[in-house]
């Protein structure tokens, strides 16, 4: 499977990125192994996430979470029950 995922960092901040992965890239994340902008505003977490057959499907999706505005995103998390993340 593939993801497309958000998550909360530490400063309040919203990251959106994709994987292949999603355990072992919130991991890396969280050992400062991840994006640049993750790095610095640690510790990160898994707030929502998709899953998509494809790598195209999911890096489409992520394309098009980066363009809404935050409050967009935080709908998009309010609308996945916490205990499913």
């Amino acid at each position: 499977m593939n993801y497309t995922y958000i998550l909360k960092c530490g400063d309040g901040s919203l990251y959106t990125g994709w994987t292949n992965n999603l355990e072992k890239r919130i991991i890396d994340h969280n050992m400062g192994k991840g994006a640049k902008y993750t790095r610095a505003r640690l510790p990160v977490v898994l707030a929502y996430y998709e899953e998509f057959e494809t790598k195209a499907e999911a890096m489409r999706r992520e394309y098009a979470i980066k363009h809404l505005n935050r409050e967009e995103k935080l709908k998009l998390l309010e609308s996945q029950a916490p205990d499913s993340v």
